[in-house]
């Protein structure tokens, strides 16, 4: 027979993981080895505190800790349960509890798991300030979380800025059981102001999104019809940007793949990024009408020393489909700190009177290596923060003559090449951003292209 106190596994970053288990001090050594040998079958998996959440909702995520066979397995399993509730985004908090079962059909090995959820309420709200670029914004966001007990989230939200004012409101669908499978649709109005190209440009517009993953990849679908007004941001705008101005709309159809192993987003240390992103506009409708490709590529391993080694490769192509040439707006810019470092934002290639004009074609690479603080002690803290930046970015952004072929255009592609090389200092800001300060030496400098030493 066995008899054990109740396992309470508290707060949103349970304690227990499955690596920590083998080493758990609960127990002395030999009643753990009891412990861990000894079968035992769960009985029960309850879900206690829910109010509009529907239970067959909840149904897939709790059922693998039935499959539990003795206690460590079943401590493991309600772990990965608890996770799995949380990730749904519709509770607060998720405790476990894990009990000896009671009442008539209790068996002497039998187990009862509780999950104490914490729904969130049903309308929460969020306010925050952005700054950049030589702007200040306010934005409000208002969440319907769970609005019909299956996960549904309703989102507004709401940026009132010093140059615009923009908003948007979702729909978001996860298939129950399949939290990754999942339809959005979204309501818009954005204002861009693009200084590099003297325009100015707000987009209203409705977009339905379906997410599904797919053996190792995901897989996003999309339509989106939009309705795009053009517009000169100061009178010094050339004649080629006045000539873009005007209203258009756009209706496209896009498909992205995505295989990701990265261990964070941000300043990986190892793991490879593969995103494909093809968008075909034009034929459900609309002016602008064109088929645009575009490839990234990211490997990250960690190096000498605690160092990081980070290899990076953009390219991508715009073809217009019609007799109509490609839109300001729609073609591809390059340089700046996410691209070729040392010259300034999208300020390379094609331009006109100082007015960059995008381009039909481009490709960008960099080599990169993150190293950590020399002066750093070990124990964490602010300098894990901070990381040591080396880099080499090279890249080309050009437009395209369609009737020359393939061999041309990578002709057109490798002449005047331009490419940076540099150092710097990186601050990680969570898992969000993060900020660099770099000193950059710009190399490969044509007529035209702006160029900075200091990021």
């Amino acid at each position: 027979d066995m008899s054990m106190d109740s396992y309470p596994m508290h707060g949103r970053d349970l304690g227990v993981n499955p690596d920590d288990l083998e080493v758990m001090e609960a127990v002395q050594e030999t009643k753990q080895e009891v412990l861990e040998n000894k079968d035992v079958v769960v009985q029960h998996v309850n879900i206690e505190g829910m109010g509009r959440t529907k239970e067959d909702y909840l149904g897939y995520e709790i059922s693998d800790v039935f499959a539990a066979r003795n206690l460590v397995e079943v401590m493991r399993k309600s772990h990965e349960a608890r996770q799995r509730l949380l990730r749904l985004g519709i509770f607060k908090e998720v405790e476990v509890v894990i009990d000896v079962s009671e009442g008539a059909d209790a068996l002497p090995n039998g187990l009862d798991v509780t999950f104490e959820v914490t729904e969130l309420k049903r309308l929460t709200g969020s306010y925050n300030t952005m700054v950049g670029n030589n702007e200040g914004s306010m934005v409000l966001g208002i969440k319907l979380p769970n609005m019909f007990g299956r996960g549904e989230k309703l989102t507004f939200q709401f940026s009132y800025g010093t140059k615009e004012t923009s908003y948007g409101l979702s729909f978001f669908k996860p298939q129950s059981g399949y939290y990754e499978r999942n339809f959005t649709l979204n309501l818009y109005k954005v204002t861009g102001q693009f200084p590099w190209s003297s325009l100015k440009e707000t987009d209203r517009g409705v977009s339905t999104e379906l997410n599904f993953p797919l053996w190792m990849t995901d897989h996003t679908l999309k339509w989106e019809g939009v309705w795009r007004e053009l517009g000169c941001l100061a009178r010094s705008a050339s004649f080629a940007v006045r000539e873009e101005s005007g209203h258009t709309l756009k209706s496209a159809l896009s498909h992205t793949m995505v295989i990701d192993t990265r261990n964070s987003a941000i300043l990986p240390r190892r793991g490879a990024l593969l995103r494909i992103n093809q968008e075909l506009a034009g034929y459900t409708g609309g002016d602008a009408s064109f088929l645009k490709e575009d490839v990234e590529l990211q490997l990250n391993r960690p190096f000498i020393w605690g160092s990081v080694l980070s290899a990076s490769l953009w390219g991508g192509m715009i073809y217009p489909l019609g007799a109509q040439p490609t839109s300001i707006a729609d073609r591809f810019y390059l340089g700046g700190p996410t691209s070729v470092r040392g010259f300034s934002m999208y300020s390379i290639g094609p331009q006109s009177e100082g007015d960059y004009l995008g381009g039909e074609a481009y490709w960008a690479g960099g080599l990169h290596l993150y190293t950590p603080l020399p002066f750093r002690s070990n124990k964490g803290g602010l300098a894990d923060l901070f990381r040591t930046h080396f880099f080499l970015n090279a890249g080309n952004l050009c437009n395209l003559n369609y009737g020359e072929g393939p061999y041309a255009h990578l002709q057109k592609l490798a002449e005047c090449i331009r490419w940076s090389y540099g150092a710097g200092i990186i601050l990680r800001l969570g898992n969000i951003a993060r900020l660099e300060l770099n000193y950059c030496f710009p190399m490969g400098v044509q007529s035209g292209d702006r160029y900075i030493h200091i990021h």
